[in-house]
């Protein structure tokens, strides 16, 4: 935040050029306002503001400043002086010549006379001239800070060095008192004392130095993060910052100058500074907690001059390692989506964010299993938003994109020197990157049987060891994986270990096909279009076949589908409108319809035999129908409640045995446990069929 500086003068004209020379110096770090008295605006009760510059001339007293400037501000006075190419002008002019100094004021106009002797302006009699002064002798040269209207007509030389800029020692101070003692070093500082005149310029210059450095010095001790004790050539102790104070339980006003080891018995500076060796890090127990220290000697030419001590306490370092993890991790490793992004109403999405928001309090693993482009990942980003691990990071990788050798080195990093071409120092895995937050592997089923190993030991025993090294590093990492393959299954085939599959499966949540969510369709139809700022509409034969569509690319199709209709530049987008595959698949099922349906009836023919078993077959796929238009699953005792409202005898053995050939056809995808079966593309087309045939 900038600091505030409010130039405070008689004139405002004046109060401007002081204000552009503060701006030049200050103008990065500080806003700088101009108050005049002249003008009115520096009377009354001035805002606060970090330091007033007030001018002499400004108000009569110290009791009117205390009435206009905040109780307890920081004040100074406006020291100006002159520029050296105005003295070496003077300077030019014949001794003993007569000139008019001319300014606002008498008191002013004697104030700069006073100046310029004692900048070595001697040679010349100056005589102060102001409004209202009467001039009783001829003089031929008059020499204005900028005030020029008030030289006399019958003067012939007007010498105007403009108003006289503030003094280098003035700027000086006020960074001294701002608190921006590194500005003394910088170029503009330099530069401006080489223009304005002082007479004792190089006591400035070296002052300026020795503040800066001692600043300096200061400001890097207080801004870090370890104790530092700093030490003389005698053992005395000449430095120590507020972390070492607040560590070791002292007051730096009662150490400085003392014998470090007087102070600090369990500090070895006296060996350091003997041997003139470092002392490396060890670890000791001061007020109940473990303290590691190192000492290092400082050398000029062979000579230890002092010596200096780092203290810092063991849990300070693993939150500041974590700090620096997530700093590490500002390149996108975070979690950019909740639950609330999640877009449906269907029932199968609303029961799955249900499952999943409960999921996520726990630290459990996570196994999200589904078909390409159902948006698996971004559940994963809404379950690490949900959880306890929410402000840590958030790191996806997808373990089937990369070979075995990469993928180990990404997951567990290396050491230097583990392999040709590895980075010098090494580098962290994304275990420990994700260390208090979650890890995301995406198909997993595409991870070799040896990763796969090693993942199992991270799970069971929260530790990686990086490639090429010997050290064990502890993690605490949550693991969610995706699958868009039933692992039973590789699991039967041996391609996924079946302890790691168990370690995985605590938490298991099926996403639904998008085919299987309704109205959903058109609802992410429209959100896309708002991304895409799209405004094209689409028919109802549109809507109908989309709805109807079996989306084989799930959410992520849908995605493209409605990018595609937004750049045909169409209003209305019609059925030869869409896009080529989905086009395709279209007359794909105009041909094939009437061969499904008569298929169909064939194997329905085959399988029930009688009408009875007809009427009990229909009635099954009917409450099937009716329930996906609610978009609901329905379970077996649901059908049975409905059978018996209806006056038909149906046993669940019946309703079971139904299931399952409707399932061999096609028509049904039955639910694991009480989760409920649901009718597929295949079986609503059917029952349509059927019922426009008035069967």
């Amino acid at each position: 935040m900038k600091k505030q500086i409010s130039v405070v003068v008689l004139d405002p004209l004046a109060g401007a050029s002081y204000a552009e020379e503060v701006e030049s110096l200050f103008g990065e770090y500080a806003e700088i306002v101009v108050y005049s008295v002249r003008d009115g605006s520096a009377i009354g009760k001035l805002p606060r503001a970090d330091l007033f510059a007030i001018s002499t001339d400004a108000y009569g007293s110290t009791e009117e400043v205390d009435r206009h400037v905040p109780v307890d501000s920081e004040v100074m006075s406006i020291e100006v002086t002159f520029l050296w190419k105005t003295l070496e002008q003077l300077w030019k002019i014949p001794e003993g010549t007569s000139v008019l100094l001319v300014n606002v004021t008498e008191t002013m106009a004697r104030e700069a006379i006073t100046q310029l002797n004692a900048l070595g302006v001697n040679h010349l009699r100056f005589i102060p001239f102001y409004p209202g002064a009467i001039l009783d002798e001829k003089v031929d040269i008059a020499l204005t800070p900028g005030e020029s209207r008030y030289v006399p007509d019958e003067v012939k030389m007007v010498i105007d060095c403009d108003h006289r800029p503030c003094s280098y020692g003035m700027m000086i101070e006020m960074a001294l008192r701002l608190n921006l003692e590194n500005l003394l070093e910088t170029e503009p500082f330099l530069n401006y004392a080489k223009i304005v005149a002082s007479n004792h310029y190089s006591f400035d210059l070296m002052y300026a130095k020795s503040r800066s450095r001692e600043s300096q010095f200061h400001v890097l001790m207080e801004i870090l993060n370890e104790g530092l004790i700093g030490v003389n050539e005698k053992g005395e102790i000449l430095a120590c910052n507020k972390k070492a104070c607040e560590i070791a339980k002292v007051s730096e006003e009662f150490v400085l100058w003392k014998r470090g080891e007087d102070v600090f018995p369990y500090i070895p500076f006296y060996q350091a500074l003997k041997n003139k060796e470092e002392i490396p890090e060890s670890v000791t127990k001061l007020y109940g907690s473990n303290i590691s220290i190192a000492v290092i000697p400082v050398m000029r030419k062979n000579e230890c001059i002092g010596a200096f001590a780092t203290l810092q306490r063991f849990n300070e370092q693993e939150s500041r390692q974590n700090e620096l993890r997530k700093q590490l991790l500002q390149k996108g490793h975070y979690a950019k989506y909740t639950f609330d992004d999640v877009i449906g109403v269907a029932e199968p999405i609303k029961r799955v964010k249900e499952i999943l928001k409960r999921m996520a309090i726990t630290e459990s693993p996570i196994l999200i299993v589904g078909e390409t482009g159902t948006g698996k990942e971004l559940l994963a980003h809404a379950v690490h938003q949900a959880s306890k691990r929410s402000n840590g990071p958030f790191i996806p990788i997808n373990v089937a994109a990369m070979p075995e050798n990469l993928l180990e080195s990404e997951l567990f990093g290396y050491e230097e020197g583990a392999f040709t071409g590895a980075k010098k120092g090494g580098r962290l895995g994304l275990f420990e990157f994700a260390h208090q937050g979650t890890l995301f592997l995406d198909e997993v089923e595409g991870m070799s049987l040896a990763m796969q190993v090693k993942l199992l030991r991270v799970l069971q025993e929260g530790e990686v060891m990086r490639v090429g090294g010997s050290r064990i590093v502890r993690v605490d990492v949550r693991i969610v994986a995706a699958t868009n393959e039933l692992l039973e299954e590789n699991v039967k085939n041996g391609s996924f270990r079946k302890d790691l599959y168990y370690r995985l499966n605590a938490l298991t949540v099926l996403v639904p096909p998008l085919r299987e969510r309704g109205t959903d369709i058109l609802l992410l139809l429209d959100n896309f279009k708002t991304v895409f700022d799209a405004t094209f509409e689409l028919s109802e034969e549109v809507k109908n076949f989309l709805q109807h569509y079996s989306w084989p690319g799930n959410v992520r199709e849908l995605q493209n589908a409605v990018e595609y209709f937004n750049y045909l530049g169409k209003q209305m987008v019609e059925v030869e409108d869409l896009p080529p595959t989905m086009f395709k698949m279209k007359n794909m099922i105009c041909e094939k319809k009437e061969k499904i349906i008569n298929s169909n009836n064939d194997q329905l023919d085959k399988i029930i035999p009688n009408q009875k078993s007809t009427s009990l077959f229909e009635f099954v796929l009917e409450q099937l129908y009716e329930a996906s238009e609610r978009d609901e699953y329905i379970g077996r005792e649901k059908i049975l409640q409905m059978a018996k409202k209806q006056h038909l005898v149906i046993s669940q053995k019946q309703v079971r045995e139904i299931l399952i050939q409707l399932a061999d056809l096609g028509f049904v995808i039955i639910g694991r446990g009480r989760g409920g079966s649901r009718i597929t593309v295949k079986g609503r087309e059917y029952w349509q069929e059927q019922n426009n045939k008035g069967v």
